[in-house]
């Protein structure tokens, strides 16, 4: 193998790869997307997320017991339990 066809091999085809995704990737036009900026007009309907569906529905009610009045845990800001 010659000093040429290691340079090519080792060096340039690299080079040529990083430079392909180099250009894929700061395309300006491909990088540009319509962005929300404050005061524009919001175009979207409005979505209400919940990470459990069953929970969207009236008829849903909680299992969960009311919390006592004489609680000793303790927490808040500080994150002491």
């Amino acid at each position: 193998m010659t000093i040429v066809e290691t340079v090519l091999v080792f060096a340039l085809i690299p080079l040529a790869i990083y430079g392909v995704i180099m250009l894929l990737t700061l395309r300006p036009k491909a990088t540009r997307i319509p962005r929300y900026r404050p005061g524009q007009e919001w175009g979207y309907a409005p979505v209400w997320w919940s990470a459990n569906p069953a929970g969207l529905s009236a008829d849903h009610h909680s299992t969960a017991e009311p919390a006592t009045s004489g609680s000793t845990a303790k927490g808040g800001a500080r994150g002491n339990w």
